[in-house]
């Protein structure tokens, strides 16, 4: 399948849509990439995510695929004759979904408390233990659904006042192991461009 029949609608911060980028660099799939604006929603998003109306959305040979997690599967499904995202154990890949489900499940509810954003943080460290990644020797799907998030701890930690590495050191260890692969290294936005965007975002907003 060539890489003009894949299409990513995508907005540069979202750790959503970065998931998507790295699981596509994994696998070495060529893609054209759409940026959209999230003020005002392209047609064309509108058509393909109908229902949300939110990106990212992988356009395949025409067919839309919506969240970020079951484009990283249908990545894997597809290609799989390629770098291998899942485990091939049913139940090491049954708990890679369970992660991957957790840290979406939490992302949603970032917002709480310094001190419950921790506790998550500690949670996902205790799981990465002294493992290389997150469930064991090789990079793949809990690490891409956690990962896109470290370009957003420096927001974090300036808007709220507190360090990561402090409080999870290992957690940064195994961010920073991630980010010596290329394709993470390469879709991840420099974090002080993260920062700069959300200040500009307050402001428009008024917040």
């Amino acid at each position: 399948m060539g890489g003009s029949d894949v299409v990513l609608l995508d907005f540069w911060p979202s750790m959503f849509g970065m998931r998507v980028r790295i699981a596509l660099a994994e696998k070495g799939i060529e893609y054209e990439y759409k940026e959209q604006d999230l003020l005002n929603k392209s047609p064309l998003l509108l058509e393909m995510n109908p229902v949300h109306k939110k990106i990212p959305v992988l356009v395949h040979n025409g067919k839309p695929i919506n969240e970020s997690c079951i484009i990283v599967q249908y990545i894997e499904d597809v290609w799989n004759d390629k770098t291998p995202l899942m485990p091939s154990d049913p139940y090491v890949r049954a708990q890679a979904r369970f992660w991957a489900d957790y840290v979406d499940k939490k992302g949603e509810e970032q917002e709480k408390a310094k001190g419950e954003f921790i506790e998550i943080l500690k949670v996902l460290e205790g799981q990465i233990g002294e493992k290389p990644y997150f469930m064991g020797e090789a990079f793949g799907y809990a690490d891409i659904a956690l990962v896109t998030f470290y370009s957003w701890f420096y927001t974090y930690e300036t808007l709220g006042n507190f360090s990561i590495e402090k409080e999870c050191p290992k957690l940064i260890a195994w961010a920073k192991r991630c980010m010596q692969r290329e394709s993470v290294s390469k879709t991840l936005p420099d974090s002080k461009k993260v920062y700069e965007f959300c200040l500009q975002m307050k402001s428009k907003l008024g917040l």
